[in-house]
């Protein structure tokens, strides 16, 4: 049990004080200008905050494959649907709260109902947004984008895995949707952890719990499942991708452990936690607890204020491991 060797996470893993960190809105930005090199049809538009998403990158490199269309989130979905009717394939970035929120609408509509290839990119997703305060934080969208027919959804949990995310999207031939944030996380993958859309992967394995975590609340979970290691065996899942879910190993991990957690920097209400209980209802129920936003606004703070008032720590991981172990 622990560590799973063929995840090939970095070696200074738990050391909180010296693990390099980086923005997963930057691992966006360098795959947008691998893309441009791999495909001639990609293009990317950009809701007037080309630095803040790092859509800039592909505006120095291919700056006549480059959109910016002002303030005006449902101009560029509909723009860059118009651009998939074509054969491009448009990557839309926004803030969160703006794209999907919106335009989701538009979203749904003209990508969902008419079976477009787009990627949208919510930036700036999360609580850990901070001094932005609630109107910027959005902590819906992993919900709302569940919610459209065909829709990929993905919650990258550093700039590696932001990398190859979005580089995995030009092989999807629907809607795509990723999410990202502004704060520095913590860089615990590397090119040779694995990743596929729609498989999660066991990165610490244990018995007692399994923990299904995405976005930065992964590296919390494994904080957790370190802190445990020799009083509670907890198997912690990375699934990056929300929707499909990987219902297959999930599964497999809680028939073995019994009990789970759902860790996600986003609303408890129809996410990543939503995913998983709707599959466990469906094929194997166990008693569950979910980390993440509880039915409740964010508010202005700094990231790591907010992360713990609104109990999204390795130490509240902690606590719902130990609720949740007790209802065995």
């Amino acid at each position: 049990m622990g560590l799973v060797k063929s995840a090939n996470l970095v070696e200074n893993l738990f050391d909180t004080a010296n693990i390099d960190q980086a923005g997963t809105r930057d691992g966006y930005g360098e795959a947008l200008v691998e893309l441009g090199k791999v495909n001639e049809n990609v293009v990317v538009l950009c809701a007037d905050l080309t630095e803040s998403t790092r859509s800039n990158l592909f505006q120095e490199a291919y700056p006549d494959r480059y959109i910016q269309m002002g303030v005006a989130e449902q101009n560029l979905i509909t723009v860059g649907a118009g651009l998939a009717v074509t054969g491009k394939i448009p990557y839309m970035a926004s803030y969160a709260a703006f794209s999907p929120g919106r335009c989701w609408e538009q979203i749904r509509t003209n990508f969902g109902y008419n079976e477009l290839k787009g990627v949208v990119a919510g930036a700036h997703a999360g609580v850990s947004v901070g001094p932005d305060g609630p109107t910027h934080q959005a902590v819906e969208d992993l919900a709302t984008m569940r919610t459209i027919s065909g829709c990929t959804v993905l919650a990258p949990a550093d700039r590696e895995r932001a990398f190859q995310a979005t580089m995995a999207t030009l092989n999807v031939d629907h809607l795509s949707y990723i999410r990202f944030g502004r704060d520095k996380y913590p860089m615990f993958t590397t090119k040779e952890t694995p990743f596929e859309v729609g498989k999660a992967e066991v990165f610490y394995e244990g018995s007692d719990v399994t923990v299904v975590a995405c976005g930065p609340l992964v590296y919390e979970a494994l904080l957790a499942a370190n802190e445990l290691e020799g009083e509670i065996s907890v198997e912690v899942i990375d699934s990056t991708t929300i929707k499909p879910l990987d219902e297959e190993t999930i599964i497999n991990s809680v028939k073995k452990t019994g009990a789970v957690v759902s860790a996600e920097e986003a609303t408890v209400i129809g996410g990543l936690g939503g995913a998983v209980a709707e599959a466990l209802a469906r094929n194997y129920p166990v008693p569950m607890e979910f980390i993440g936003m509880q039915d409740i606004y964010g508010e202005s703070g700094k990231a790591e204020e907010l992360l713990e008032k609104f109990g999204m720590t390795s130490a509240h991981i902690i606590e719902a491991i130990r609720r949740v172990i007790k209802r065995k």
